[in-house]
């Protein structure tokens, strides 16, 4: 192989962001005297926010802040608007997975690091801090005024490496905005499986890894170069 870029999705891949997000959901709504279960929280989320999200395009505040009162409705939580913005400002705080500074840092001396990610210039920042890694580069969707899993974020990573397909390996969790958008454009990628969940059918990436201690495992060794 002759990547020399590697890409990673973040929040779910670097980031926990089911922990982060039930957390805030249970937080806020415990102020309300209302206790939520996390597993209705992120059955939720999965289904409102890609409708969210493909609407209109609105920033990721934006999208945070309809995506909380819409789950907030479906689980029968009388949120008021002017009280969504709790999931927005808690997503600095969100966990990084215990996995993720160390595989970085052993990758940064081989690899270029990139982040692509459904997300605001802000608070990717903040994340990035948070992580204490330093990439190369990001794109978001705040530069593309477009979100995963349109094709824009990866035809933007391919932009920087003068089109070669053959330079870039993207990692990532989520199945559903990242994995088949890289099959469906031809881009090698190693899905995440946190949750030991099953592949869907139609879906090919190039190898599978429980955690990113586990890929650096396969770059070291059948994967690399």
């Amino acid at each position: 192989m002759h990547w020399d870029t590697l890409s990673f999705d973040c929040y779910g891949t670097l980031v926990d962001w089911v922990s982060g997000i039930t957390r805030a959901f249970s937080d806020a709504a415990a102020s309300d005297g209302i206790a939520l279960a996390a597993e209705d929280v992120i059955a939720a989320y999965h289904e409102l926010e890609p409708q969210v999200q493909s609407d209109t395009y609105r920033p990721y505040r934006e999208v945070l802040g309809e995506t909380a009162l819409r789950v907030a409705a479906r689980l029968g939580w009388p949120l008021a608007a002017e009280r969504a913005g709790f999931l927005a400002e808690s997503l600095p705080g969100w966990p990084v997975f215990a996995d993720t500074r160390s595989a970085l840092e052993r990758l940064k001396p081989r690899y270029k690091l990139a982040i692509l990610s459904n997300i605001d210039d802000d608070l990717l920042r903040a994340t990035v801090e948070r992580i204490g890694v330093e990439f190369e580069w990001t794109v978001t969707a705040q530069q593309l005024r477009s979100y995963k899993p349109g094709h824009a974020h990866f035809l933007a990573a391919l932009e920087r490496l003068d089109g070669d397909r053959g330079r870039l390996l993207h990692v990532a969790q989520s199945k559903f905005h990242d994995i088949r958008p890289c099959g469906e454009l031809g881009i090698d990628c190693v899905w995440v499986n946190r949750q030991g969940e099953e592949l869907d059918e139609g879906l090919e990436p190039l190898h599978v890894v429980k955690d990113l201690a586990e890929l650096v495992e396969w770059l070291e060794a059948d994967g690399s170069q």
